[in-house]
């Protein structure tokens, strides 16, 4: 599977050359590369999520959306929102928790660099607590403190820079607020690593080509994986932005990750 959401105008880079899937490019060129890549695939994200997974995502979502429990009155921000799959989840159960306790509606935002996705999203549909907006994870267009819950699934790998990424997650996050990242990660065993290798390099980029008549993008998405970094290396990260008590949370075996923390 290759869910992968969009999420900034600038490319995960090192100087100025950033990873484009196995190639390194400049930095500056895969901003629209990786447009490219999200325009092309946002008409068919849902469909080919499932077709790749036989809809293994949608429990991983549904245990990050447990995990970040959504309460009534919160701000949640979902970055690389795409076509808003999280963005519902946290919204039904924060309306769900509301009718047990009362409290006022909770305030779901949708933010997304590709606004082809975010269009696609829109003609799915939303919850009343949903809102769209198209922004960049390395400048979230929200003041500081200013929400209770950040959340990036299947995103945080094609952003410009993954530490100025988590750097604007805790910025915009208060006191006592919550940092969710769902992500593909390393699988924890060789048997697991193979057997998912094997899928991902040659089937998902065939799928990609006969149902979405678009190969190379799913060739990226699934090179991508491979370049990001694993649990322990992105806990680190997550730890030197300035969340504390972070965990990681393996799923299928590794093949999927939750790393969550807190804004101490």
């Amino acid at each position: 599977m290759t869910d992968a959401s969009s999420s900034s105008s600038r490319p995960h880079s090192s100087g100025t050359t950033s990873s484009f899937g196995f190639r390194d490019v400049d930095a500056k060129a895969k901003v629209g590369m990786v447009r490219e890549v999200f325009d092309s695939v946002a008409s068919n994200y849902d469909l080919m999520n499932d077709l790749m997974s036989g809809g293994v995502h949608r429990l991983w979502k549904d245990a990050a959306a447990a995990k970040l429990n959504p309460r009534p009155g919160e701000t949640i921000l979902d970055v690389a929102g795409g076509t808003g799959d999280m963005a519902r989840r946290y919204s039904k159960m924060a309306r769900r928790a509301q009718e047990r306790r009362g409290g006022e509606n909770a305030s779901v935002i949708v933010l997304d660099y590709n606004a082809e996705m975010i269009m696609a999203g829109v003609d799915k549909g939303g919850e009343p607590e949903m809102s769209w907006s198209v922004g960049d994870a390395m400048a979230l267009p929200l003041p500081d403190a200013s929400v209770d819950a950040y959340s990036i699934s299947f995103g945080i790998r094609n952003v410009a820079d993954i530490a100025v990424a988590l750097s604007e997650a805790r910025r915009v996050l208060k006191p006592g607020g919550r940092f969710i990242c769902l992500e593909f990660s390393r699988p924890t065993t060789e048997v697991i690593r193979k057997a998912y290798d094997a899928w991902s390099f040659h089937a998902i980029p065939r799928i990609g080509g006969w149902v979405a008549k678009d190969r190379d993008s799913y060739q990226y998405l699934v090179e991508s994986i491979r370049r990001f970094p694993d649990q322990p290396t992105f806990k680190t990260m997550i730890e030197t932005a300035g969340f504390r008590n972070v965990t990681v949370t393996n799923l299928a075996g590794g093949v999927a990750a939750i790393h969550f923390g807190w804004a101490i």
